[in-house]
């Protein structure tokens, strides 16, 4: 379905590793691996959910490959243009394509400037419109069309609520006419009722203006949603991308498959059985050797703890990171649970 799209970013083995020092000479004596080698690549038009436990390294793959964070090592490509090795400002040019919606609507917003200053802000950095009436106008509709009104224009961030504040936050993004946009769990400190109005709002200026989305959750009942595709993240690493309904429906990474068991079932008539992973989430200091998840598996071999699983296409467009993707498709190999 996706070979016939074109890309629009390409990410190429991405890493984003954050020094651990001690010591009044702040001697070096490890790293926090919060990215660690991921690839994966967004199409023109769709929105690929990145889903995961707290801590996983979602928000920091989002800002790396905006370079909002230095990379440690890897390649973004946007458009054919390498991201990392871009001079400032044609670095700068591109910043107007691609946009970030910040988590928080509470803090990503400049206390002291109005609601007309917010959004203008990078019209006036990067030239686009000079201050007057101009500015005024195209300012005021972007607002209009995230839901907001022309007597909001001058009010500030504090007059607000959560609600509004993250439209403010989607409209300052939408500004600058981007065509990839990060959205950094954009809805996960609002009420359920304010949520779906922000994520129908989404949905229709994609359709209206044909964005890419990275959509950023914990969520997974709003990323299947919002999402054409979900990526599975687990301490640093994609362990699993696949299209929705193929991702809901036939999952194969035991942790994919875990999170899916936890999605409350709304019909009590249907029982799901869950999967309880045993232990805690490892360190991102220092993963586990081999797969990263093998302590916590109920597959386990002693395989898994030697060597890294390698990231495949099954088939469609479905690729894995575990050893024996395969056999538990087909049903060849069972929990150890059972197996026991």
């Amino acid at each position: 379905m996706q070979n016939n799209r074109n890309v629009i970013l390409e990410v190429k083995n991405l890493k984003k590793y954050f020094p651990i020092t001690q010591g009044m000479l702040r001697r070096q004596v490890g790293d926090v691996k919060a990215v660690d080698d991921v690839s994966f690549v967004i199409y023109e038009g769709e929105t690929l959910g990145i889903v995961g436990e707290s801590g996983c390294g979602k928000t920091t793959l989002g800002r790396t490959l905006l370079k909002l964070l230095e990379p440690t090592e890897g390649e973004v490509i946007y458009k054919d243009k390498p991201v990392f090795s871009l001079p400032n400002d044609e670095l700068k040019e591109l910043r107007k394509e691609m946009q970030i919606i910040f988590q928080d609507p509470y803090s990503s917003l400049n206390p002291r400037m109005n609601v007309s200053s917010i959004v203008g802000e990078g019209l006036t950095e990067h030239n686009i419109y000079k201050r007057g009436k101009e500015l005024d106008e195209y300012v005021t509709d972007v607002v209009r069309r995230c839901g907001l009104a022309k007597y909001h224009m001058n009010r500030y961030p504090h007059e607000f609520s959560g609600g509004q504040r993250q439209r403010i936050g989607i409209a300052r993004a939408l500004a600058l006419n981007p065509n990839f946009i990060v959205a950094d769990e954009p809805v996960s400190a609002l009420d359920v009722s304010i949520q779906s109005q922000i994520i129908n709002l989404l949905t229709e200026l994609q359709r209206e203006h044909g964005f890419s989305y990275m959509f950023i959750s914990h969520d997974l009942s709003v990323v299947r949603y919002i999402s054409h595709r979900i990526g599975v993240m687990y301490l640093g690493a994609l362990v699993e991308l696949a299209e929705r309904e193929e991702m809901f429906e036939n999952p194969l990474h035991p942790y994919t498959q875990a999170l899916l068991s936890a999605i409350p079932e709304p019909n009590p008539r249907v029982k799901r059985e869950r999967i309880l992973l045993k232990g805690d989430i490892p360190s991102p200091a220092n993963p586990p050797e081999g797969c990263k998840f093998h302590t916590r598996c109920n597959y386990t071999e002693e395989r898994c703890s030697l060597e890294v699983p390698e990231w495949r296409d099954l088939g469609g467009e479905h690729f894995v990171a575990c050893h024996f993707a395969e056999e538990i498709k087909s049903g060849a190999k069972k929990p150890r649970e059972i197996e026991e």
